[in-house]
């Protein structure tokens, strides 16, 4: 729900104005979403319908669908800008959390990465242009556009509480949301194909591919022989494929963003909120302040975590007689990294004991979406590692691989559980410097859209004094909860030290899954207990929400140092 309250003490008459405001707002979230549910259900039914070869849904099919959505897209958010450049008074309040810098900075990385993917695609479908539909090329050259634009929006408008068109704007917003959303849908279904067709051909005496032939898909869609001979074709063929964990972060990146962006529309900050915001923690740089012993290991276990994920996808690519070992190498990486990074996060959450900063407890969308979205993205992690614990302690043979599978699982499900604690409570957690004090206003008052100042002391959760009307006006009871600690001190050390090395090790169990590393296939446990068509749409399905957990810790955790 959104904080709101009247601009000026004479707006405090027309009381019954609010009703018709709030009630028009739940509708106007109502109509977007159900434009939103609408459009997604359908985006979701050809790209899952595609990705099987006995339902009639060619890819052309799907890239039609999509490039018809981003550039329905692209006209809103021109509008948009327009719109907003014309109308001073369209944005008269800013959300401070949302659109952080490094959120921002993660967007335009994978965005300029996503560019270079749809270089590689365009030059690929290019390279056999009279065999293909036109639609493949256009797909391509449309998300280029289509990434600039939002990008930039983004990048300039992530704060806005717009108050014009509010309607138009919140299914605009819903309606880009959903794109990435069909955008990312259709490319981890696409890796996901490649991935099984990696598994069967490893699996029939044949040579291990990556990729799955494009002459079986060209040819379901009506193409002819489109076969990719020569060497420059097969280069843009792996790179873009080796680019697509790219795309999907930026899709969920900017639909993080997009919905944070809904969620401010028609939003009326308090004065009090308002000033809040204005006491943003100082910026600080990399490394400051810091007992070194966090970041030198993170980049330690970074390094290593690099080498050993090199050396799993040569093994696994390799004779068979050298999968076991690449599994073992593989395993105990993570085994250590993830008992590592338990008892830091263990120990971040008992440092805040000792904490005694105020507690945040001002309505935020943004940090309810962090905290939504660590929660919700965990539950793929943990839905397969208990499949791979009922499969190793129910099924056979019982050896090495099985126990450090075991082990792996179990480690997987504490380091989620830990890690989100100590960032859900640090997000919590109000600027450094902030004491508690029992005398501050409590949230409820902040919600009143039009304050009759006369009766306002007659609430009970309200102080018989509000403070509603400008930030000058803090009483001086608000100053007094503010006392200065002294800088460098051992807990906030301690903590940007634990948050810079679950950073970096966040950021290496992202890449070992983001790129290709899939011991859940190589390691024939969970495939011999489950069947491969149940476990490979048990992975296919929840490990694209593990992946965004660890990219999305990464954010958080930046936040975590910076709040520290």
């Amino acid at each position: 729900m959104s904080e709101e309250v009247a601009p000026h003490p004479k707006d405090s008459a027309p009381a019954p104005r609010a009703g018709p405001r709030e009630v028009w707002k739940k509708g106007g979230r109502l109509l977007s979403v159900l434009l939103a549910v609408n459009v997604l259900l359908l985006a979701c039914t050809l790209i899952s319908g595609s990705a099987f070869n006995k339902v009639a849904v060619y890819d052309t099919d799907v890239f039609a669908l999509l490039t018809t959505m981003m550039l329905l897209a692209v006209l809103w958010i021109l509008f948009y800008l327009l719109r907003s450049v014309r109308s001073p008074d369209a944005v008269p309040y800013q959300d401070a959390h949302a659109g952080p810098i490094w959120l921002r900075g993660g967007l335009v990385l994978f965005g300029t990465c996503t560019l270079v993917m749809d270089v590689f695609k365009t030059g690929y479908y290019s390279s056999f242009f009279e065999c293909q539909s036109a639609i493949k090329i256009m797909h391509p050259i449309t998300q280029a556009v289509f990434v600039t634009v939002q990008t930039y929006f983004l990048w300039v408008s992530a704060k806005d509480c717009i108050h014009v068109h509010m309607d138009l704007t919140r299914c605009g917003l819903m309606f880009t949301l959903t794109t990435n959303l069909a955008i990312w849908m259709a490319a981890v279904v696409d890796e996901s194909v490649h991935q099984a067709h990696s598994y069967s051909s490893s699996h029939s005496n044949t040579s291990h591919s990556r990729l799955a032939p494009d002459s079986e898909r060209a040819g379901n869609s009506g193409g002819g022989d489109c076969s990719c001979n020569t060497a420059i074709c097969q280069i843009l063929q792996q790179g873009y494929f080796y680019l697509y964990p790219f795309n999907i972060e930026y899709s969920l990146f900017a639909s993080t963003m997009l919905y944070v962006m809904w969620k401010n529309v028609g939003r009326l900050l308090t004065a009090t909120s308002i000033h809040d915001q204005s006491q943003a923690p100082p910026r600080a740089s990399l490394f400051r302040e810091t007992f070194f012993i966090g970041p030198v290991l993170g980049l330690m276990l970074f390094v290593v975590g690099l080498a050993v994920f090199i050396i799993y996808e040569v093994q696994v690519s390799g004779e068979g007689s050298r999968t076991q070992q690449a599994l073992v190498t593989y395993y105990s990486f993570n085994i250590i990294c993830l008992g590592l990074m338990t008892l830091v996060s263990l120990s971040g959450s008992i440092i805040y004991r000792f904490d005694r900063r105020a507690m945040d407890h001002h309505k935020n969308p943004t940090r309810t979406l962090d905290v939504a979205l660590l929660m919700g993205a965990a539950l793929g992690q943990y839905a397969i590692s208990y499949y791979s614990i009922v499969a190793v302690v129910v099924g056979t043979p019982k050896d090495l691989l099985a126990g450090l599978d075991l082990a792996h699982a179990l480690l997987m499900i504490a380091q989620h559980t830990f890690q989100n604690m100590f960032i859900i409570e640090s997000l919590h957690r109000g600027p450094p410097g902030v004491e508690p004090h029992d005398a501050l206003p409590k949230e409820p008052c902040h919600g009143l859209t039009f304050a009759n100042l006369d009766a306002l002391h007659t609430l009970p959760s309200c102080p018989p004094t509000p403070r509603l009307v400008s930030p000058s006006s803090a009483g001086p009871r608000e100053e007094v909860a503010i006392t200065v600690t002294p800088r460098g001190h051992w807990r906030s050390r301690c903590l940007k030290d634990i948050s810079l090395f679950l950073l970096l090790c966040n950021i290496i169990l992202w890449i070992m899954p983001a790129f290709g590393a899939r011991p859940h296939f190589s390691n024939t446990v969970e495939v011999d207990f489950y069947g491969y068509s149940l476990w490979a749409a048990i992975v296919n399905i929840c490990l694209p929400f593990g992946i965004f957990y660890r990219m999305h810790a990464v954010s958080s955790l930046l936040e975590v140092y910076v709040l520290s």
